[in-house]
């Protein structure tokens, strides 16, 4: 940057609260289905009973004669509108009313509208469907699977990653293991139920949804509908949970857009917790073959990691997360494989670190085994194993600080005092387990522009089109937008969740602080350029200081000399009322069709291991210790500690708060949740939060989060490595080793229940 211009700071960010806390804990906050409308009408879905076959006959005559019952939308009522397009702004291929094939248990087979929610939900239960059925697939081992490999099928999966001569290497390693794990389907459970509100204004189509890209879901809307984008805005100032759940669109959302067109008045349809299990996206089932050859002195010189997954019939939906764990320590040579087994099935889809949570999962606890192989304690394994480079392209890392997280991360826990042999550690008639696990996501940066106005009265004004998901990222923009203009953060309003403002890319991939800050950086930049070069004009407050530093600090223009100026007076002196700022921030790499892509809802991700220079990740270090009942087996996990590296902090608050929320619930994956599967009918059985489980209070004890300082400048402007997902990767595995060690039971697939640990 120019003298104008100093770089941003690099030390971690205050922990102040999110500006929108009050608005939240005060009930204040509007979430998409807490729109008020004049004469809404209320929409219900009526879903598939079976996963395989076809709707033969709708009986629509009970549900019609409900009273306050207005419209019913279903088959041959969707025949102008397109199919949804399978992508990272829609969910999947399947147009549920464009086709009567039934693909996948709880697909969509109609719509129920009515002048009351209660009475939209009685006629879309009266919706009598008949079929022509299939006996169905449900999922690994089941007959009627088709199984094709991911690279060179799938557009989201690009190659196997592959380095050195595995086999040779692996049939000459003096240590061997050769194991398999596996990963449960998981379903979204957020808080805020999934929802649609849509209402036309002439030819504009407004739709209040809770999303994490807005710009995308207007452009894919649009495309469905056969419209202008233009005439399309998505709005979502706020969401309860997302978590990839509300990444792609549905597409419930264009039939309820119908619903609102045929009635001529605004149609909310709020998708039932049960409902969703089936119209939603969730997390793959996978499958792991993981081998590790080693020498004697712990040095890895073979690593092949083969992993299988669930998906529908129509979408390759990849998780393939072989390009991170081929990378993740120095192997030598490293072979990989990615298959998909379709089933009859509704398309998987982003949960939160959607590649690495299930293949780190079973890295790290292959890692332990090796350890245990090797008699050697499971964080000097690690040490030894520290590449200089990346083992694929031989590309260095921007920056990578895992041995610090685990010498922090085993110190504040206690690891030295950890007794090395099974089952040794006790207290009372509980068995103590102690295990650890690396955490690592890429890290990545995503075209986005953001709009920033500065008033002569030291206001300021900044509109994104981002998502406030809960991650606080309304708040780190406005600290961005404050270090850069010298305001304090209660100057300045935050707008977001509106695909009427600057294009954002989706909130995933743990992007959007560092997309959205680099773009509110840009702006600002713009802004202190203009004052500087009117302050210091012929006539202006301090002119002759051209060649001076400069910042902006409570409201001046102060010189590095010490010289101030007023920004109100330099304002005046310009004869404006304020300077306003359009920025468009591209990542080093964008191809020159980047901006455009933005726009379109389309933007490149750049960084991770798809950048030349250098491989971009955020890494981390976790250890807990569990606590097995002798006699019951019962499984708690009183402590956890967890160090993590992620560049520049720019809220220490929001981000621990993220890594702990990401740790919490990688307890949940390693000991609750699982969504269970009628083998026989391919159908969900537990779709609800009674038999679906997740962590409540009782089960989280004493938790640590420590943030290791890290500077790297080539990941982006800001300085800053994504948090968000890095938390929940290494925490199950870690939990897997505790238990080994607590137990002697190597327990290789997920969740680990009182019955694994009986036998």
């Amino acid at each position: 940057m120019d003298a104008a211009a100093p770089r941003p700071k690099e030390n971690q960010g205050e922990p102040l609260p999110r500006v929108d806390a009050r608005l939240k804990v005060t009930g204040q906050a509007h979430y998409p289905a807490d729109l008020p409308a004049a004469s809404i009408a209320y929409g219900a879905l009526a879903t598939s009973s079976i996963a395989r076959g076809k709707v033969t006959k709708l009986r629509l005559d009970d549900a019609r004669a409900v009273p306050g019952v207005l419209d019913i939308v279903t088959y041959g009522d969707m025949d102008k509108i397109d199919k949804p397009k399978f992508g990272n702004s829609s969910a999947t291929s399947i147009g549920p009313l464009h086709d009567r094939t039934i693909f996948h248990d709880g697909q969509i087979i109609a719509l129920a509208v009515a002048e009351t929610f209660e009475a939209a939900e009685e006629a879309a239960q009266l919706i009598r469907a008949e079929y022509e059925e299939d006996k169905p697939t449900a999922s690994f081992d089941s007959p009627g699977t088709k199984t094709v490999a991911a690279a060179g099928k799938s557009p989201m999966f690009k190659e196997d990653v592959k380095a050195g001569d595995f086999d040779a290497a692996f049939a000459a390693a003096a240590v061997k293991i050769d194991q398999r794990y596996s990963t449960p389907t998981q379903h979204h459970n957020p808080i805020e139920l999934f929802s649609t509100t849509a209402y036309w204004q002439g030819d504009q189509l407004v739709v209040h949804e809770p999303s994490q890209n807005v710009t995308g879901w207007k452009v894919e809307l649009a495309r469905q509908l056969k419209m202008d984008p233009a005439n399309v805005r998505i709005v979502s100032p706020f969401i309860g949970g997302a978590f990839g759940s509300k990444g792609p669109m549905t597409p419930r959302t264009a039939i309820v857009a119908v619903a609102a067109k045929r009635l001529g008045r605004p149609v909310r349809c709020v998708t039932s917790r049960m409902q969703a299990f089936g119209t939603q996206t969730y997390r793959a089932e996978t499958r792991h073959r993981i081998r590790i050859g080693a020498g004697k002195d712990g040095r890895i010189t073979a690593f092949a990691h083969e992993g299988w997954e669930v998906t529908s019939r129509p979408d390759l939906y990849v998780v393939g997360g072989t390009s991170a764990t081929g990378r993740m320590y120095g192997y030598g040579s490293v072979l990989t494989h990615v298959s998909l087994v379709q089933a009859d099935r509704n398309t998987p889809g982003y949960m939160r670190s959607p590649p690495e949570t299930p293949y780190v999962y079973a890295l790290e606890n292959a890692m332990d085994e090796m350890a245990v192989a090797l008699g050697m304690d499971p964080v000097e394994f690690r040490r030894i194993n520290e590449p200089k480079t990346e083992p694929i392209g031989k590309k260095p890392f921007s920056s990578r600080s895992l041995i610090q997280c685990y010498d922090q991360a085993a110190e504040a826990f206690g690891w030295a005092r950890r007794d090395p042999k099974i089952g040794a550690m006790r207290d009372g008639e509980w068995l103590i387990g102690m295990g650890c696990a690396t955490a690592i996501y890429p890290t990545a940066v995503a075209p986005c522009a953001a709009r920033v106005r500065l008033t002569v009265d030291g206001d300021v004004r900044l509109q994104c089109g981002s998502h406030e998901i809960g991650t606080g990222v309304r708040t780190v923009a406005g600290q961005m937008a404050s270090e850069r203009l010298g305001v304090a953060i209660d100057k300045i309003s935050v707008e977001m969740g509106d695909s009427s403002l600057p294009p954002a890319p989706v909130s995933g991939g743990s992007i959007s602080t560092a997309s959205v800050c680099s773009a509110v950086l840009k702006a600002c930049d713009a802004i202190r350029t203009k004052l500087f070069a009117a302050a210091t004009a012929e006539g202006g407050p301090l002119a002759g200081s051209h060649n001076e530093e400069f910042d902006l600090a409570d409201g001046k223009i102060v010189a590095k000399s010490g010289a101030s100026a007023k920004v109100e007076n330099v304002l005046k002196a310009m004869q404006v009322g304020a300077i306003e700022e359009y920025a468009e921030f591209a990542p080093k790499g964008a191809t020159p069709e980047a901006l455009k892509k933005l726009y379109a809802g389309t933007p490149e991700f750049h960084g991770g291991e798809q950048d030349e220079d250098s491989v971009k990740y955020a890494f981390g270090a976790e250890f807990v210790e569990v606590r097995i009942n002798r006699y019951t087996r019962e499984i708690r996990v009183p402590r956890i500690v967890g160090a993590f590296a992620a560049g520049r902090i720019m809220n220490t608050r929001t981000a621990r708060s993220q890594l702990m929320g990401g740790m919490i619930w990688g307890i949940g994956q390693a000991l609750h949740e699982a969504t269970e599967v009628d083998r026989r009918y391919a159908r969900y059985v537990n779709r609800d939060l009674q038999d679906y489980l997740v962590p409540v209070n009782a089960d989280i004890k004493d938790l640590q989060v420590i943030l290791v300082p890290e500077i790297d400048h080539a990941v982006n402007p800001a300085g800053v490595k994504g948090l968000g997902e890095l938390g929940n990767v290494g925490t199950a595995a870690a939990v897997a080793s505790a238990v080994f060690h607590a137990t002697g039971k190597r327990i290789r697939d997920l969740p680990i229940r009182i019955e694994q640990l009986l036998v």
